[in-house]
């Protein structure tokens, strides 16, 4: 019923105005801030690598940072400690037998620097291009090539084994609370991190302590990557060396007696 004037297709027809939709004007506003981001970068950066930037501070930096802290704290404690034990014994009226006592205690609780013969094994990564030296062993994954936790642990438990009076790791003292740790082909102990190559330094009979390196059952093991992958290894006598006493903390927080 409507007059030819309202058809679609009339020439007298006026255009309609079309009004911005709201997905448009969105999309629009996207590609402004877009474009202000890009211009920012461009500004900031300057021709430079920002991703690069060596004032972002990355994961392993933060670490070694941390690392570097513990020895200074280690290093202040030890230093606070020799003084507490310098103002004992000037004040303590303690006796001869109580100071005796007191020392042998603390030489075998690894506080107190220990002289003697020594031997030091060293452990290393195989080269990374290593391939397998040795017919019918296949060639090499990359967790062949590394030193692992069990590694340093094979060769510290050998040691005591062989009857270590003490042992150092890298330039650390070994207690009876310490633990040998690695994350990735990173060593962690005691709140300090160490790369390889791996030192361990230990004071006894350097015979005994070779013959009990080479009985272990876990480092016979490691010598067949040794042998065939080219994984570092290598023990030397030192002769008469001196063993740093330990100086981190020494309180147990979580330890609870047994009943």
């Amino acid at each position: 019923m409507s007059n030819s004037a309202d058809s679609p297709g009339a020439s007298s027809t006026p255009a309609r105005t079309r009004r911005p939709r709201p997905v448009r004007i969105l999309t629009g506003a996207v590609f402004a801030l877009a474009g202000l981001l890009f211009f920012t970068s461009f500004d900031t950066a300057k021709g430079t690598n920002i991703r690069t930037d060596t004032s972002l501070l990355k994961l392993s930096d933060l670490v070694q940072e941390r690392s570097h802290k513990n020895k200074e704290l280690d290093d202040s404690n030890a230093a606070l400690r020799d003084d507490v034990e310098t103002l004992a014994e000037r004040d303590n009226g303690s006796t001869r037998a109580q100071d005796d006592l007191l020392a042998g205690l603390e030489k075998n609780a690894g506080t107190r620097p220990l002289k003697g013969r020594a031997i030091t094994v060293t452990l290393n990564d195989a080269p990374p291009n290593a391939t397998a030296k040795l017919p019918g062993y296949p060639e090499p994954q990359p967790d062949y090539l590394v030193i692992h936790q069990q590694d340093l642990q094979a060769v510290v438990n050998a040691l005591w084994q062989g009857g270590a009076q003490g042992i150092k790791v890298m330039d650390q003292r070994l207690i009876s609370t310490s633990a040998v740790r690695c994350v990735g082909n990173t060593l962690i102990l005691q709140g300090r991190v160490y790369s390889p190559p791996y030192k361990i330094t230990a004071v006894g009979d350097p015979d005994r302590l070779k013959r009990a390196l080479a009985d272990s059952p876990a480092i016979q093991n490691y010598m067949v990557y040794v042998n065939v992958y080219g994984l570092g290894w290598k023990v030397t006598e030192d002769g008469t060396v001196t063993l740093p006493g330990y100086s981190g903390a020494v309180d147990l927080h979580y330890a609870q007696p047994a009943e």
